[in-house]
C-alpha cells in the first residue's frame, strides 16, 4: 500500500433530501452484489479531511460540501477479509499487490449534507454503480455499514436543533413546509406546522421572500433563505 497510511480508512454517509425523503449514497461493488458506503483511504502526504473532500468530489462532483466527523469505527468484528477478498477477484485485482485491502482498518466516520439536485453520482472503479436510496430502505450493506448509517442519523438529529442542517440539504430558497419536512424526516416524526413554525421564526434565522405563485395566489407560500446564506 505505498503511498497510503497503513490501517486508516473512512467511511461517508452522504445525505440528501428530495420528494419529502431523506436518501443516502450507496455504491455496487462491481460483480458482486455488494453494498457499501462511500469511502477510500489516505495518502501519506494528505489531510484526513482533503482525503474525504477527495474521495466525495469523485463520486458527487462536487467540492463545496459540508462535512462532519462523527465517529471511529475500529471493532475486530468489523474486520471481513473474505468479503474483500472476493471484491478484489470480481475486479481481477491479484492479491499479491492489493491484499493489503483485506487487513484490518480502523475507520473514520463523516457524514456529509448535499443539494440532492447538484449531484452526479459516478462510480469508482471498482463499482458498478452508485445511487441514491432511501434511508428506511437501503440494501443490506456489507461490514459494518449500517451501523455507521444507524450512528451518522443518530448524530444528525442530536445536532438537528444545534446547527442549520437544513442549508445544506435545501436549495438557497426554499418554503417553511419544505423546511419542516427536513426535520420531520430526520427526526422520524410528524411536526405540529404552527409550533414548528413559531420556533424556527424564534430563532431569527430565516429571511422572508417573495411568494412562490404556482396555483392559486391566496395559497402561494413564501420563500425563506438562512440569514448567513450568500444570495
Amino acid at each position: 500500500m505505498k503511498g497510503y497510511l497503513p490501517h486508516i480508512s473512512y467511511d461517508s454517509v452522504v445525505f440528501g433530501f428530495a420528494e419529502g425523503r431523506l436518501k443516502i449514497l450507496i455504491m455496487k461493488y462491481h460483480n458482486t452484489g455488494y453494498f457499501a458506503l462511500p469511502g477510500g483511504f489516505v495518502r501519506s502526504t494528505e489531510n484526513l479531511n482533503d482525503a474525504v473532500k477527495r474521495g466525495l468530489k469523485e463520486r458527487t462532483g462536487l467540492d463545496k460540501i459540508y462535512l462532519e466527523q462523527f465517529y471511529t469505527f475500529g471493532s475486530v468484528e468489523r474486520h471481513q477479509p473474505a468479503t474483500m477478498k472476493t471484491i478484489l477477484k470480481a475486479n481481477k485485482l491479484p492479491l499479491k499487490d492489493y491484499g493489503w485491502l483485506a487487513e484490518r482498518f480502523i475507520s473514520i466516520a463523516y457524514y456529509a449534507l448535499i443539494d440532492y439536485s447538484k449531484v452526479n453520482p459516478t462510480p469508482d472503479t471498482l463499482s458498478d454503480s452508485v445511487g441514491w436510496y432511501e434511508i428506511h430502505d437501503l440494501p443490506e450493506l456489507i461490514f459494518n455499514h449500517q451501523e455507521i448509517v444507524d450512528k451518522a442519523l443518530e448524530t444528525l438529529r442530536l445536532n438537528l436543533d444545534r446547527k442549520l442542517i437544513g442549508t445544506n440539504l435545501l436549495p438557497n430558497q426554499f418554503t417553511m413546509n419544505e423546511l419542516q419536512k427536513v426535520h420531520e424526516v430526520i427526526k422520524g416524526e410528524k411536526l405540529r406546522r404552527s409550533s414548528f413554525q413559531r420556533k424556527i421564526l424564534s430563532l431569527d434565522i430565516l429571511k422572508r421572500h417573495e411568494k412562490r405563485f404556482n396555483g392559486k395566489a391566496h395559497k402561494a407560500p413564501y420563500l425563506y433563505s438562512f440569514i448567513d446564506n450568500k444570495e
